[in-house]
């Protein structure tokens, strides 16, 4: 019995998850695969209940739990006969896989300050193949002709995943010269060509005179695919290059993701408004809001699997040495991988006086690296921008001088005048893997300014004074400078 006074003892994880509770206004995550498969010449019948009785077609799995064909359950399905064996059929097998995730969710730690978060995922693939015995006859039952293939097997998809690279994303970096980051996307190769080349089964039989070239692992040079990828995240994410996650070369099944390492990281949105609150500040403004955002992706949007891929003892693991790179033909074959992100804003702050003035400032910052696997060149995009606006509003505004039909020269309704300025800085620039040097490929600056002046002459009548100019000058010669002006009046009728 609890007696008056008394107090019970709430174990530390339970009010922590309490508190969490509290804060946690809403939550919202879901996960969709959409599956679809195309079997030509599939001869089994597909029914609930086959003819004889004895249970579903083609199989129990397929037909309730969405399982999709792979190597051996065709396999399976042809031992029994269910697949045509005429030599002549020449109907592709395809399979469509779909994959989508996102998380949101929205807390309020403390009273004014709201945290959005966001998680995302998507993956989509497509295989084809030619599943037939070359052998085999229409009819024949001898076992020995019971020996398909899986010719021509080809995928191809995209993957893309909220991300994070806040390590380097603030780092400086002169658009002419080979920056820290890609000097250690450089360095890290070699240690990742060792950890691709330990995962191999092929590489682990060479003769151990024969495994390292160079300082790389034999098949896995400075140029592999397999060592580029996961070296360039590394350097651009700060991340150890001995535990950065490596590229998937399995292809067991509709579901394998070669990115299935590379786990969607959080985004998210921030909002502060309790300042005017405080004593000090409420006797000035009426509202004070901080704001900050993050938002950031890693994509690769067309990977395919390369014909001249190999594995000759089933190890999943690349058996083919390609004679002209030295390297392992991979699986997969990722033409260029991207990230992404911006800071829109870093830093946002709006105000809004108690005599209807409002002030806005935003400081935004962005990045976008590209990484060419053709010709093993990093394209760089920077821009930073500042934002600058303030609006005011005043009724019964008394003029200088006068209008014909108003009286006293005061202006009856509302007047609103604006000014925005935004000055944003672009610079792009390229850096070829085992080059001296960098060179700016371009960019520019670009100053708008944007006054305004609203007035609302009467319930249908509305007059918009504005002057628009917008001036970029690049940082390269072969463009010349541009300046674009417009100004005038805009008049609003409601009829």
């Amino acid at each position: 019995m609890l007696k008056a006074n008394e107090q019970i003892n709430v174990p530390g994880p339970v009010r922590s998850i309490a508190r969490f509770l509290t804060m946690l206004k809403t939550a919202n995550a879901d996960y969709t695969e959409s599956f679809n498969s195309r079997l030509p010449g599939y001869d089994g019948e597909v029914e609930f209940l086959n003819k004889t009785g004895t249970g579903v077609s083609p199989t129990m799995d397929y037909m309730f739990l969405g399982r999709q064909p792979d190597a051996n359950w065709l396999i399976d399905q042809y031992a029994n006969y269910k697949f045509k064996r005429d030599p002549n059929f020449n109907m592709v097998l395809r399979q469509n896989f779909d994959q989508k995730f996102s998380f949101r969710m929205m807390a309020e730690p403390i009273k004014t300050l709201i945290i959005d978060v966001m998680v995302n995922k998507s993956f989509t693939k497509e295989y084809t193949e030619l599943f037939k015995d070359t052998n085999s006859y229409y009819g024949v039952t001898n076992p020995q002709y019971n020996n398909p293939t899986h010719a021509n097997p080809l995928s191809a998809g995209g993957f893309n995943i909220s991300y994070m690279a806040l390590n380097t994303f603030f780092s400086t970096h002169n658009p002419n010269v080979i920056s820290a980051q890609f000097k250690a996307f450089e360095n890290y190769r070699e240690d990742i060509s060792l950890r691709v080349a330990g995962n191999n089964y092929y590489w682990n039989q060479l003769p151990a005179n024969k495994k390292i070239t160079d300082g790389y692992a034999t098949g896995y040079g400075k140029y592999a695919q397999d060592v580029l990828i996961p070296a360039f995240i590394a350097a651009y994410t700060g991340q150890d290059p001995q535990k950065v996650n490596l590229l998937n070369q399995n292809n067991s099944s509709i579901r394998s993701n070669p990115f299935s390492g590379m786990l969607p990281k959080p985004n998210w949105n921030i909002m502060y408004n309790g300042l005017a609150k405080t004593p000090l500040l409420s006797t000035i403004f009426s509202n004070i809001t901080l704001t900050h955002g993050y938002n950031s992706n890693l994509s690769m949007n067309s990977f395919t699997s390369s014909l001249m891929y190999a594995d000759t003892s089933r190890r999943s693991a690349p058996s083919f040495l390609d004679t002209v790179s030295k390297n392992y033909v991979p699986y997969y074959l990722v033409p260029n991988i991207t990230i992404s992100e911006k800071m829109e804003p870093l830093i946002g702050i709006n105000l809004t006086t108690l005599s209807q003035w409002s002030l806005r400032f935003e400081y935004k910052k962005s990045r976008i690296l590209s990484l060419s696997l053709i010709d093993y060149q990093l394209s760089e995009n920077n821009s930073t921008e500042f934002v600058f606006g303030t609006a005011y509003k005043k009724k019964g505004l008394k003029l200088p001088f006068t209008i014909p039909g108003l009286n006293n020269n005061k202006l009856t309704n509302e007047l609103t005048f604006r000014f925005d300025i935004a000055i944003r800085d672009i610079y792009n620039s390229n850096s070829r893997l085992d080059q001296k040097e960098a060179y700016g490929t371009g960019g520019q600056k670009d100053v708008t300014i944007q006054p305004s002046i609203d007035y609302v002459l009467n319930s249908k009548i509305n007059l918009k004074f504005f002057f628009d100019q917008r001036k970029t000058t690049p940082y390269i010669s072969s463009s010349p400078p541009i300046t674009n002006t417009r100004a005038g009046v805009n008049i609003r009728i409601a009829l």
